[in-house]
């Protein structure tokens, strides 16, 4: 058996790839993997001596060569109406939140791939938080592994398992390719999480290089952050339309799920009032989807402390959703959940240590108008 001279490595951020390629280099049987991989994800063992189909020798190697190592949960809470929110310290002090969504039908988790966000767009509250780094491997599918302990915990009643996860959380996951695939590839993989293409979603802001990126090396589904019509108003929105724009954003959305036409990118939009929920700019999004198989959710903006945004009424978001499906564009309304605990969409901001400055100069910025208004 071989002894590895870098730092132990983290296996729970393994995939089944990476992990035989570890077994390999340790003189051990491939097949070994696919044990490893069940007793950490499927189990939810951490502890080498419990996994008893492997022989002691190996597994008292194991205790020397590698760990199984997860992120402190500090705070967990549930809303009222039954969603959950976790905040998880990482080993640098970092905080990120995770967030389970229950319904009728699927349970929902909403995992994170940064600490904090680079992006800065407008309306995020996320975004004002700065950003710290990427998210490893093991610290994103660790999103996963804890949520469904915690679930079983409280019951694991049909309505509090994991059917479906998003990468909507902190950060902008095709930032961090190379750890957001290893990840989606233990979510998919049998001897793990098993769940379907169909119920794995990474949202992007449109970073367009790594949407092929990602279209080559596995097949989830595709959520784009569109929450304008037109360039210049997501260029206020979304600073990385100015250098990704939307006629080469639609094109990478078009090409997406060009193998298989049954399958479509879903886009959202956050409804914000007087800005971008006007009946002019639904029709602009009819033009602007015309040859995008896509289907739309419109999302009720949730505020945070020191925006100038507003939330849509319910009349002006029907009218906008009424004049999408007139053109046959299906189109869902989002419904707001677990806002009371700040866990709704664009609210999680976990504990950041900002690299950016960005929230220092925000809240400056929130501190020197509320000055003004008061002169």
């Amino acid at each position: 058996m071989t002894a590895l001279s870098a730092a132990k490595p983290n296996l729970l951020g393994l995939d089944r790839k990476a992990m035989r390629a570890f077994f390999e280099q340790i003189g051990e049987k491939p097949y070994r993997a696919d044990q490893l991989l069940k007793w950490i994800h499927a189990v939810g063992v951490t502890d080498f001596s419990h996994m008893t189909n492997l022989s002691k020798p190996l597994r008292d190697a194991l205790t020397h060569l590698a760990e199984i190592t997860l992120p402190e949960v500090i705070y967990e809470k549930a809303a009222a109406d039954g969603t959950y929110k976790w905040l998880l310290r990482l080993y640098d002090g970092n905080c990120i939140e995770t967030v389970f969504i229950p319904e009728k039908t699927r349970g929902t988790l909403c995992i994170s791939s940064q600490v904090g966000c680079i992006l800065n767009c407008d309306f995020c509250s996320t975004g004002k938080q700065g950003f710290n780094r990427n998210l490893s491997t093991a610290e994103i599918i660790s999103q996963l592994w804890v949520a469904v302990r915690k679930l079983s915990e409280n019951g694991g009643k049909h309505d509090h398992i994991v059917t479906n996860v998003v990468m909507m959380g902190m950060g902008e996951p095709l930032l961090n390719v190379p750890n957001v695939v290893p990840a989606l590839n233990l979510m998919l993989d049998d001897f793990a999480y098993g769940l379907s293409k169909r119920r794995v979603t990474v949202s992007t802001s449109g970073v367009i290089p790594a949407i092929y990126q990602l279209r080559e090396e596995t097949d989830v589904a595709l959520a784009v952050s569109l929450h304008a019509p037109n360039d210049e108003l997501r260029n206020k929105l979304v600073p990385l339309n100015k250098k990704y724009p939307l006629k080469e954003l639609m094109a990478a959305c078009r090409d997406y799920f060009k193998d298989d036409r049954r399958r479509s990118v879903t886009m959202e939009y956050v409804m914000l009032k007087g800005v971008n929920d006007q009946p002019e700019h639904a029709r602009q999004l009819v033009k602007l989807l015309s040859d995008v198989k896509a289907k739309m959710n419109l999302i009720p903006f949730n505020p945070f402390p020191h925006t100038d945004y507003e939330r849509s009424d319910d009349a002006t978001i029907a009218r906008f959703q009424h004049i999408l499906m007139e053109a046959d564009i299906n189109t869902t309304v989002r419904r707001t959940r677990g806002d009371d605990i700040d866990a709704a969409c664009g609210q999680l901001v976990g504990q950041v240590k900002d690299k950016t400055r960005r929230h220092q100069r925000y809240l400056n910025d929130a501190a020197k108008k509320v000055i003004g208004e008061s002169v």
